[in-house]
């Protein structure tokens, strides 16, 4: 049995290698589970947002550095009105939010990604929309007379 567990320490070596890099913010998801409202907010380091009940700190976000949009780990700290102590304290994953997630009656909050400023991604075009009716039929018309 001992050697099970040196095998799975040795396969999670590459794991706790991994170079990670401090970002300037992050993005968050917060949930109002009684409102059903979602709302997405993104932190600086060190800054809060109060959303009904809840004030939700950033503390920290990193991701690896190679690689910034694969994973995020964001240090949140949140607290309710309703209590002297946080309601949660800790890290956060986004790939996998339920290992370290916020247990809260009324609220949700997901880790979307780390803040990156100087990330840019690519720009997507909004689907095209249908031709109106008028176009439609011309394009129709034109095919139907070279076709006949």
């Amino acid at each position: 049995m001992r050697w099970l567990a040196c095998a799975l320490v040795a396969l999670a070596g590459p794991v706790w290698a991994l170079d990670m890099a401090d970002a300037p913010g992050a993005k968050l998801r917060i949930l109002d589970k009684l409102t059903g409202e979602v709302q997405d907010v993104t932190l600086a380091r060190g800054q809060s947002v109060v959303t009904g009940r809840l004030t939700v700190q950033l503390d920290a976000c990193r991701s690896p550095a190679d690689n910034t949009v694969a994973e995020a780990d964001a240090h949140l700290t949140i607290l309710d009105v309703a209590s002297t102590d946080p309601v949660f304290a800790g890290w956060m994953l986004a790939t996998a939010p339920a290992l370290s997630a916020l247990d809260h009656p009324r609220y949700d909050v997901w880790v979307l990604g780390c803040d990156v400023p100087e990330l840019a991604l690519p720009e997507v075009e909004d689907p095209a929309e249908e031709p109106a009716e008028g176009q439609a039929d011309e394009a129709g018309e034109d095919q139907g007379a070279d076709g006949g």
